[in-house]
């Protein structure tokens, strides 16, 4: 009897690997549209309508919102759905992208988001979006150069000692404008 040759496992620039790498190109290029088409629905949102405009104002100032005619309650429920919109919609884009989900995914997602919006300056949108790109950056470089960068190990110690630097030396992010103290 002859031994079979056949490999259950295929190489690794094989055939078997082909339909697959499509699979994941074409997914991460679908997250980037919807991310996309999302943040451009949300800055059309805030900046250009009359509930962006009301959300704006009762982020400034609750009391004088209410005296102009604005309904803040309904302003901040309108916020909160918007807000868990969004975030429904990154937990499908993730899902879509990431392999694996663990129990404190959320927890790390958040603080990674926290700090984008730090690093950018809280309240700025373009800001944060520049955060998130930095900080992706720097994952993607300190996770990818095992030569030059210190390992993945290390990811959210540099993330996060550079949030600490951000908040020392510019608290009002990178984009974000220097606001008089109590105001």
């Amino acid at each position: 009897m002859s031994e079979s040759t056949h490999d259950p496992i295929p190489p690794a620039g094989g055939a078997g690997n082909s339909t697959d790498a499509l699979k994941r190109q074409r997914t991460v290029r679908n997250a980037r549209v919807v991310t996309v088409v999302v943040l451009i629905g949300l800055v059309w949102l805030v900046r250009y309508t009359k509930r962006g405009k009301a959300m704006r104002a009762t982020a400034q100032d609750k009391d004088a919102a209410a005296m102009m005619g604005i309904d803040v309650n309904r302003t901040i429920s309108f916020t909160f759905l918007v807000a868990g919109a969004l975030a429904g919609a990154a937990g499908v884009i993730f899902t879509l992208y990431g392999t694996t989900i663990q129990f404190n995914t959320g927890f790390t997602l958040g603080l990674i988001a926290f700090t984008a919006a730090v690093l950018g300056g809280i309240g700025n949108l373009p800001g944060a979006v520049l955060g998130g790109l930095l900080i992706g950056f720097i994952q993607d470089y300190n996770e990818g150069l095992s030569w030059h960068a210190p390992g993945s190990v290390w990811t959210n110690s540099i993330v996060f000692g550079i949030l600490i630097l951000i908040l020392v030396f510019r608290p009002q992010g990178l984009l974000g404008e220097q606001t008089p103290e109590g105001g």
